[in-house]
């Protein structure tokens, strides 16, 4: 079984258009949806229990809720995905043939659901299996045994927990970057503009791997970006 684990925070107006996107890109019969609220105020729970999915709540952030979902999933696989990205049809079917030939972790290239040149160009450089342009838009699948093994996403970072938990992840199986596109919203380029949110998400990058504290790279995100969930 592959349990696909989503972090949710306040995504009434997606999660059920988004599930059953989901659902129908679905081509097994052995897949779970877990749905891990981090507290929302609004209808996220009730839409998600609505649409389907098996729903969870859980403390804010994105890395404490995939680690609770990983807690109740019954799949031998993991599949994190984010609210606002669809997967390709058939990815489930995708995922179990790369597993059957060895591959125990990976993701898909990604593509934004906009046309602008700017966002195509930054969507080619998904396809390399390159670390530091890994991110949680491209989604992410792992064997348990190995998400375990690895130690899980480290629940103290607020940002970057998506790209960190790769480098361990690749200690312990084979990473592949499969053929097939994901396609996730471009809603955060246009509210903060397209050229600006991808110098912001640059300079929190750099911070990062500069060793700024997640206290001062979470300030910058929240004081850079519109409309931010975290």
């Amino acid at each position: 079984m592959i349990s696909i684990i989503i972090p949710v925070y306040n995504e009434q107006d997606v999660i059920a258009q988004n599930i059953f996107r989901i659902r129908k890109a679905i081509v097994t019969d052995h897949v779970e949806i877990i749905v891990v609220d981090g507290g929302s105020n609004d209808k996220t729970t009730a839409v998600a229990v609505k649409s389907g999915a098996t729903v969870i709540v859980g403390g804010k952030g994105r890395a404490r809720q995939m680690n609770l979902g990983v807690s109740i999933a019954k799949g031998s696989i993991l599949y994190f995905l984010h609210a606002d990205s669809i997967p390709p049809m058939g990815f489930d079917q995708s995922i179990i043939n790369a597993y059957q030939n060895g591959s125990q972790s990976g993701c898909f290239r990604l593509a934004f659901d906009h046309g602008h040149w700017f966002l195509k160009a930054n969507s080619w450089f998904t396809r390399f299996d390159v670390n530091a342009v890994r991110f949680g838009d491209q989604s992410l699948f792992v064997d348990k045994e190995i998400f375990h093994k690895s130690g899980g996403f480290r629940e103290d970072l607020f940002v970057m927990e998506d790209q960190e938990i790769i480098h361990r992840i690749k200690d312990h199986a084979k990473f592949v970057v499969l053929d097939d596109v994901i396609t996730t919203s471009a809603r955060k380029y246009l509210d903060n503009g397209i050229f600006r949110m991808q110098g912001i998400f640059f300079r929190i990058w750099a911070m990062y791997y500069l060793g700024y504290s997640q206290e001062k790279i979470l300030k910058t995100y929240k004081e850079l970006i519109q409309k931010h969930k975290l």
